[in-house]
């Protein structure tokens, strides 16, 4: 890999002082390395393929950092970070202790915003441009987001305030719609170049500032707007962005570097809201990812010149599809289900959903509020939805889960996948709060398999109820324990003894068996594991809410001291939940609650990360030890005879 130009660079100043034929073959180099480096790491690989032109020519253009770059969303950020003095440690990509997959402040001065949700850079850019306007200072504010992210109603929330004042008052903001949907189409040509140009130019914004200026207060003016806004929509589809305040330019090839740079060159001379309209292609240069995008979205490590690979082996199937596959079948059984999806079909496992029963599938775009209200909507006529969406992306549908679905009691199935620690992705998609933020709502229940047979059962048992409920499950595989066929339902709020102590046996003065671990969800098998160590009882609770309180109450009259487990945080947890009835009901069995901290956990290894965590068997083990460890060493009581 031929990276001699790339290896001089060390910050964006160094960019700034090569010639456009140099930037060219920087591009080419930039975008092997990324290529060669996410092969070996994995990682986000299409977006970050797309953008490598449009991160130099902004680099190039914008006096950076002191001019601030907003990345929506944060994966298409790779070329920015080897740009900004981060290429030798890109090997520690998405690992424990090294570079995040993100945009992160504490990482890079360049980083000025951290995402990984989606649609908040305009927002954030907005509020960067009035803060330099309040303080006095000239810094331009770029967003640059991507066409998915602008199917987010945030997105337009923004672009609604920051059109919205004119004259000293309006931010000198910039906003770049990186559109990489679509192939380039005919009109992204010489026309359209010269076009983009002459809009961004200054002939063109003086004369449409002299001509707004003469005309203002005559009967002409609405006219000569809307006629100029009509003209333009006849070969640009920006009129709703100018609708919304901003001045339209584009769109413009995102892979040219001698339409990007002029273009990017007058627009930053430009004060007030901007709008340019960037074509790019997804996996652009890699003959491979751009015939097939979405798997090369974020691959695993492979071999560049061989390209993705199918295992030798099966891998074993994973939570998502175990939910897909449920998905289905109780779709067949009941012309009622109908499936949800805030534009996450691949990772929540619609695919195959989305053939079968076309009319019953609903992608809404990166709207998470409305894919809560519109289920809710959907359940008022009778109808059951199942929203399939990632746990830390129901966050963003709060208040309609409050409001829209729980205050109506609506029988709305919420699949929660990526509970619990992501790995790679880190502390932005980790669903470590589900359990809490859910527990506390009036009439919302919460399911937590162990594994994929009783995900599955759980999944049936949430669609029988005739309420809100929610089923929380992890990324990945678990113990690989095949789901039965049909679908079978979970004893409602009950969990089950998997394991009892052999103090269980210990006498006629009664049972002493001293330890009792409750887990919730998959931390059941390290549970178990450990138990074979403490010689503890195991129940798994399967329910979060409603807790099953008749089990709770009985391990607690038994035993010595009880212990929780969840993947999830500790403040207002599931071990919160036993706490809160345990004191209720007056028991003072001690109890020990083990979950996530009142943390962020940091992006790695899943496994590794759970360790540290203390949530491994090992773990689990010495934590009772550490607690309990005189009382574990306690003989039996002996038998009379």
């Amino acid at each position: 890999m031929k990276t001699s130009l790339l290896n001089t660079l060390d910050s964006p100043a160094d960019l700034r002082r090569l010639s456009l034929p140099e930037l060219r073959g920087l591009a080419h180099e930039l975008r092997e390395f990324v290529l060669s480096s996410v092969s070996k790491t994995g990682g986000h690989l299409s977006s970050n393929l797309g953008t490598v032109e449009l991160t130099i020519a902004l680099h190039y253009v914008f006096n950076t950092p002191y001019d601030r770059i907003v990345w929506d969303v944060g994966h298409q950020t790779y070329p920015h970070k080897i740009l900004t003095g981060r290429r030798d440690r890109m090997h520690t990509l998405r690992q424990l202790g090294g570079l995040s997959g993100f945009p992160r402040r504490d990482e890079s001065e360049y980083d000025t915003f951290g995402t990984a949700h989606s649609s908040t850079s305009i927002s954030a850019a907005i509020g960067m441009a009035h803060a330099a306007r309040l303080k006095g200072e000239h810094r331009r504010a770029v967003a640059v987001i991507g066409d998915g992210a602008l199917t987010g109603g945030m997105a337009f929330e923004a672009m609604n305030h920051g059109g919205a004042t004119e004259g000293a008052g309006a931010a000198d903001v910039l906003v770049i719609l990186n559109d990489n949907d679509m192939s380039i189409s005919p009109p992204v040509g010489a026309l359209n170049k010269h076009l983009a140009r002459l809009m961004s130019g200054n002939f063109y914004s003086k004369a449409r500032e002299g001509a707004k200026h003469m005309l203002k207060g005559t009967p002409l003016y609405e006219f000569a707007k809307r006629f100029e806004e009509h003209t333009k929509g006849m070969v640009v589809p920006g009129t709703i962005f100018e609708e919304l305040g901003f001045t339209y330019v584009g769109p413009i090839d995102g892979h040219d570097l001698d339409s990007l740079i002029p273009t990017l060159e007058n627009l930053r001379e430009r004060s007030g809201p901007q709008f340019l309209h960037v074509v790019t292609k997804k996996g652009y240069g890699y003959k491979l990812a751009e015939a097939d995008p979405v798997n090369y979205h974020g691959p695993s490590k492979f071999d560049p010149a061989v390209g993705l690979q199918k295992p030798a082996t099966p891998p074993k199937p994973s939570f998502t599809q175990v939910f897909g596959s449920w998905l289905c079948d109780m779709a067949a059984a009941d012309e009622r289900l109908v499936a949800i999806t805030p534009a996450m079909r691949e990772g929540s496992g619609l695919v195959d959903f989305e053939q079968r029963f076309p009319k019953r599938y609903f992608d809404v775009g990166i709207a998470e509020q409305h894919a809560v209200t519109f289920a809710a909507g959907l359940a008022c006529e009778g109808l059951k939805p199942v929203v399939a969406i990632y746990s830390t992306f129901l966050q963003r549908g709060y208040d309609q889960l409050i409001h829209d679905v729980a205050l109506q009691n609506l029988p709305v199935v919420f699949a929660l996948d990526r509970a619990g620690l992501v790995g790679a992705d880190g502390a932005t998609h980790a669903g470590a709060y589900d359990i809490a933020y859910l527990r506390c709502i009036p009439n919302v229940s919460v399911l937590t398999p162990a594994d994929e047979d009783e995900c599955r059962k759980a999944l049936s048992t949430a669609f029988a109820q005739n309420h809100p409920v929610a089923v929380r499950y992890p990324r990945g595989a678990g113990v690989g324990r095949q789901p039965e066929p049909g679908l079978a339902t979970l004893p409602w709020g009950r969990g089950e003894l998997r394991r009892e102590s052999s103090l269980a046996m210990a006498g006629p003065a009664g049972p002493v068996r001293r330890v009792a671990l409750l887990a919730f969800g998959t931390l059941l098998y390290p549970a178990l594991a450990a138990a074979e160590k403490l010689d503890a009882t195991v129940a798994n609770m399967r329910f979060a809410k409603p807790l099953d309180t008749t089990l709770v109450a009985e391990l607690a009259r038994t035993h010595d001291a009880l212990v929780t487990l969840e993947e999830g945080c500790l403040p207002g947890g599931a071990g919160s939940a036993v706490g809160e009835f345990l004191h209720a009901a007056g028991l003072s069995t001690p109890l020990l609650q083990l979950g996530l901290p009142d943390q962020f956990i940091e992006h790695g290894d899943p496994a590794k990360l759970l360790a540290m965590q203390g949530l491994d068997a090992a773990g689990i083990e010495q934590s009772v030890r550490k607690r309990w460890g005189a009382a574990l060493t306690l003989v039996r009581p002996a038998v009379n005879d």
